[in-house]
């Protein structure tokens, strides 16, 4: 017996390094993981306190985190309301002037040293208009004042002080350097002239009808503040009439087209079934059985420039949530009440039918403003160009002296959209900032010399001429301008029922993204693009609103 009891003792002996070895490792991992290297006591209070303590370690995070973003946010908020004191320019420095208040004009004005300049910003509308978000704003989704930032809140944040005036550019002469524009708030219509020696055209593009008849006369456009209300007014119009007309009038008259399967069209689509399922079916549930959403597009598919992924889920995603889509169908003409269209069909031919609506928005192309056209018509290298200012790639307008353009007014390879002209802006603003810096720089090489004429001592003219070599150097630095360069970040779109769609260029490469999760992806990237704190907060409250309360379905 007792040498059974020996023998047992002595194998179990034997096997405990091996099982210590391998269950150490194994327990000191877990501990390492759990309790910082600490070894995890086998009593089960002791354990009780590890996982006390990493939970206090956990919440303490979250509350540090918390109360460094609040203090971030009190930063931006206390600084936005409270401007330091501006220096006013000297007026021996050049004149820069800026037409527009789009992404292009804003971007460059944010990033410009306006102490180097004296600086001019002329544009018809006094705020920046944050377009992403405005296929979401007619039907409540978000406020229109949430997505506009004034443009006097923009200029008082700058070093330097800033000329603004609330008009519209009518003319550029660039043989004599004036700029003609007449006021749009004034009870007269005043004109007046400006000199200048360099000038930005960032007037942006307006919606083109592609010389469709009726198409202006009829249709909601989705392109400014103005559009978006007039769009809102219409919506309500066609609702709250349904109720005097019969069934058959109804069903026009609730029929909801929308033209252009690009971001804006898709979105507003997006946005319009949303405010029918989640507000209307709640509120008016008679009226909203009727209203039918169509999208016309005529190239063969919506969001052509996403990749083919996106455009099937996006395209899938429609028909689940009942938005009718016509590709390959072109709009030919438009009345009051009907649009006559014609579709491509798969074996080559071609088919002409009516579509009955109540409500037509236009959502697709863009035209040459009239101050674009009338200087294009000025400079020989412009004359052929149609789809804006030809520009190289410095920007420059090619066959004229000191002007520049950007955005959807000049004509490039690139798309016209918001990214490509932010990053436009942000690339003149440093071309202007090294060109300011290069005039310091030969001002301060030319007293110099004059200093080193005047200089009697020998060692005097050596320390003199040390530094204008210095000088020199940093002139050449300055003066060394590289071409502007397009960095893609990725293209997104809403496509309702909280899902969106979203081509990132992740390490080079195009990585497609839809769902749920891209949605809050989707809202976290305009949150951020928003140029201030006061417009990220206003949309976030929005948002929560919408989600808690729905969308407001009045006429206002």
């Amino acid at each position: 017996m007792y040498s059974v009891i020996r023998a047992t003792r002595i194998s179990t002996r034997a096997s405990l390094p091996f099982a210590t070895r391998s269950g150490a490792r194994s327990l000191t991992s877990s501990a390492i993981r759990f309790n910082q290297g600490k070894p995890l006591s086998a009593d089960p209070v002791e354990r009780a306190k590890t996982k006390s303590n990493i939970w206090k370690n956990i919440k303490r995070t979250i509350f540090a985190s918390s109360l460094l973003g609040l203090g971030y946010l009190g930063y931006g908020i206390y600084d936005e309301r409270h401007p330091t004191t501006q220096i006013v320019p000297d007026a021996k420095k050049k004149t820069l002037v800026i037409l527009g208040s789009g992404w292009g004009s804003i971007s460059l004005l944010k990033k410009l040293d306006t102490t180097q300049y004296n600086v001019v910003l002329i544009s018809p509308r006094n705020y920046f208009l944050f377009t992403p978000l405005l296929p979401s704003a007619p039907t409540g989704t978000v406020e229109h004042r949430s997505i506009i930032e004034p443009v006097h809140g923009i200029i008082r944040q700058k070093k330097g002080v800033v000329k603004y005036y609330e008009a519209e550019a009518t003319a550029v002469d660039n043989v004599n350097k004036k700029v003609t524009l007449k006021s749009v708030n004034t009870p007269e219509e005043v004109e007046m002239t400006l000199d200048y020696d360099y000038i930005v055209m960032g007037v942006g593009a307006q919606t083109s009808t592609f010389g469709i008849p009726g198409v202006a006369e009829n249709a909601c456009f989705l392109k400014e503040i103005d559009d978006s209300k007039k769009l809102r007014q219409q919506l309500m119009d066609r609702i709250e009439t349904a109720a005097f007309v019969s069934a058959e009038e109804r069903k026009n008259l609730l029929h909801m087209v929308v033209v252009g399967g690009g971001p804006t069209g898709v979105e507003f689509a997006a946005e319009l079934q949303d405010f029918v399922d989640d507000d209307l079916k709640r509120s008016c549930p008679e009226i909203a059985k009727d209203i039918r959403v169509t999208l016309v597009e005529a190239l063969p598919n919506v969001l052509s420039s996403f990749s083919k992924q996106l455009v099937d889920y996006t395209q899938n995603s429609f028909a689940t949530a009942n938005i009718q889509l016509l590709t390959k169908t072109m709009v030919k003409n438009v009345t009051k009440d009907t649009i006559k269209a014609e579709r491509s069909l798969e074996d080559g031919s071609k088919e002409t039918f009516e579509i009955p609506y109540g409500l037509l928005v236009w959502a697709t192309g863009n035209a040459v403003r009239p101050v674009t056209r009338s200087l294009m018509t000025n400079i020989e290298a412009q004359k052929q160009s149609r789809r804006g200012l030809i520009v190289n790639d410095f920007l420059v307008v090619e066959g004229a002296e000191g002007i520049w353009a950007l955005g959807d007014c000049s004509a490039t390879k690139f798309a016209p959209t918001a990214q490509v002209a932010a990053q436009e802006g942000a690339y003149l603003a440093n071309l202007f900032n090294q060109m300011g810096r290069a005039h310091e720089i030969e001002d301060d090489i030319t007293a110099l010399q004059l200093k080193s004429e005047s200089a009697q001592d020998s060692n005097t003219r050596k320390t003199i001429a040390s530094e204008i070599e210095s000088k020199t150097r940093k002139l050449r630095r300055a003066q060394t301008i590289l071409p502007f360069e397009y960095t893609h970040q990725g293209s997104l779109a809403y496509i309702g029922s909280e899902r969106a769609v979203a081509d990132l260029s992740l390490w080079g490469n195009a990585t497609p993204w839809a769902g749920s999760m891209t949605y809050w992806f989707w809202m976290s990237a305009y949150v951020s693009m928003c140029f201030n704190t006061r417009n990220r907060i206003l949309v976030c409250f929005d948002w929560v609103k919408t989600k808690v309360f729905g969308r407001d379905i009045s006429r206002e």
